[in-house]
């Protein structure tokens, strides 16, 4: 008995997903890059953070209640917990309900705007789930919207807000991040007949890998060149524990003041190792299990963070 309890609890664990988490991450960015990551807002962010992660476990849930008999015939969804019969359909469906009223009374103690962020994400992950998949480009767009919708709540929660480019960032780096999941999935299917690629997914009869190509490659320079010109037009204003050390007086007054530009150089080569766990591995369905397994990339975004920081919250400039 207790093995059959422990072996539920464990496919429930699984069925929630937790490794999409990382994606809540996003929630962070405004009151870290506003250089007010250590105020008071930071508990209210923090909040937020749990009410997504219930949310989006909810919303996965359900996704997959919806998509059992399609998910049967995926190389790799068949091993999901519902797909593979380890999960009771009204059981799944009982749990994906009491996370999203977990969410929900989280969400309505930070701020009204919060709130309304995750009734809107709520309504966006179901219609995704019965209606938007199935339609080429309005399904990637609706991916991304998840994304950029976490970037706003993380606002909504702290009161802070992020800069015109920084949002400009967020949205293109999202398509990217969509489109490298289609193109990841096209390649997984590509020697399916064409009927059964219309089973797993009808909007993948409508992309071609060139076009998903073209698309990557859009939205990959985008974000570089979005996120190149945050650094460069961004004036960081975080604690300023400033060291002339760091700063000397014979550097130019430019080089003193945009530190933060270093932080495009692991943003470049992120988005260059993405792209060849795509292209050449044939990874990027799952984002969140590229990041984890991939340990140049882990290590590079954990610079990135880091150096992103040091910049705002040390030196200041």
């Amino acid at each position: 008995m207790k093995i059959k309890i422990g072996k539920l609890l464990y496919n429930l664990f699984r069925l929630s997903r937790p490794r999409q988490w990382i994606k809540n991450l996003a929630i962070f960015a405004a009151i870290t890059f506003s250089g007010q990551l250590f105020s008071s807002s930071f508990i209210y962010v923090s909040l937020g953070f749990v009410a997504f992660c219930f949310l989006s476990s909810s919303m996965y849930i359900i996704n997959d209640f919806f998509d059992i008999e399609k998910d049967k015939l995926h190389p790799f969804k068949k091993f999901r917990p519902l797909a593979h019969n380890d999960v009771s359909a009204p059981i799944s469906f009982i749990l994906a309900v009491i996370f999203a009223v977990i969410s929900i009374v989280i969400s309505w103690s930070i701020t009204p705007a919060f709130f309304i962020s995750v009734v809107v994400y709520i309504i966006l992950q179901v219609s995704y789930s019965l209606v938007l998949k199935q339609i080429a480009i309005m399904d990637i767009l609706a991916i991304a919207a998840g994304y950029i919708l976490r970037v706003y709540a993380g606002e909504f929660a702290s009161g802070f807000h992020i800069s015109v480019w920084l949002l400009l960032t967020a949205i293109a780096f999202s398509l990217f991040i969509a489109v490298g999941k289609r193109r990841s999935e096209l390649t997984l299917v590509s020697n399916y007949s064409d009927s059964t690629i219309l089973q797993i997914r009808k909007s993948l009869s409508h992309y071609s890998e060139r076009l998903l190509d073209v698309y990557a490659s859009i939205f990959a320079t985008s974000t570089f060149i979005s996120y190149a010109l945050f650094t460069f037009l961004e004036n960081p204003h975080g604690i300023k524990v400033s060291f002339n050390l760091f700063m000397p007086d014979f550097l130019p007054v430019f080089f003193q003041r945009k530190w933060l530009m270093i932080t495009i150089l692991p943003v470049v080569y992120g988005l260059m190792r993405y792209l060849q766990d795509i292209y050449e591995k044939q990874q990027g369905e799952s984002p969140e299990k590229v990041l984890i397994s991939d340990t140049p990339l882990l290590v590079t975004v954990c610079i990135w963070m880091i150096s992103v920081i040091f910049v705002i919250y040390v030196i200041g400039a």
